[in-house]
């Protein structure tokens, strides 16, 4: 796990939206056992299951629609 991805050290626990660093990939928490994490893909889809160690909470901002990432670069004056 990279310590500066997130600022809170808790496993993700079931409602938090995750980060599985193996696929990276952004999900929902729908269930966690010792050995699996299942996770729902934040846009819909297919659920996944993940192993526990390559999980991650999201910080802050992250995962978001890629139309709100252009439209927050654009408010900011980034060339696109």
């Amino acid at each position: 796990m990279d310590p500066a991805r997130t600022t809170e050290t808790r496993p993700p626990v079931v409602g938090d939206l995750a980060y599985d660093t193996a696929r990276d990939r952004y999900g929902v928490v729908m269930e966690r056992t010792p050995g699996r994490v299942l996770l729902h893909p934040k846009d819909g889809g297919e659920d996944w299951t993940a192993r526990p160690g390559d999980v991650e909470l999201a910080r802050a901002g992250e995962a978001l629609g890629p139309r709100v990432a252009r439209a927050n670069a654009r408010s900011r004056g980034e060339v696109l």
